[in-house]
């Protein structure tokens, strides 16, 4: 099993929208690849929340079958299609993939 994690801090004001009209269009665009590769086991997207302690904005915790489906998640079309999105309205982004 494999775990991967990514974080995102967004821009305040990117592609013509505010950073809360982004961060529910990401949600919304990393919601619908949960069932992209049969591999997946777990497919969680969160926003970060008022009154809880949070450095980034947006988080996707996943855990796959293991490399193959993974790969077979980053490399779909569906998941290819939404990197220039994110790529355009974030700041920074976090990843770790790691070994359960």
């Amino acid at each position: 099993m494999l775990r991967h994690i990514v974080m995102w801090k967004f821009k305040e004001h990117a592609e013509g929208a505010d950073k809360a009209a982004n961060l529910a269009k990401a949600k919304a665009l990393l919601g619908a690849c949960a069932t992209l590769s049969p591999g997946t086991v777990r497919f969680e997207v969160a926003l970060a929340q008022p009154g809880l302690e949070a450095t980034y904005d947006l988080i996707l915790n996943s855990e796959f079958t293991d490399a193959a489906a993974l790969a077979a998640y980053a490399e779909h079309p569906q998941h290819v299609a939404l990197k220039p999105f994110i790529g355009a309205v974030r700041e920074a982004r976090q990843c770790m993939d790691y070994e359960l």
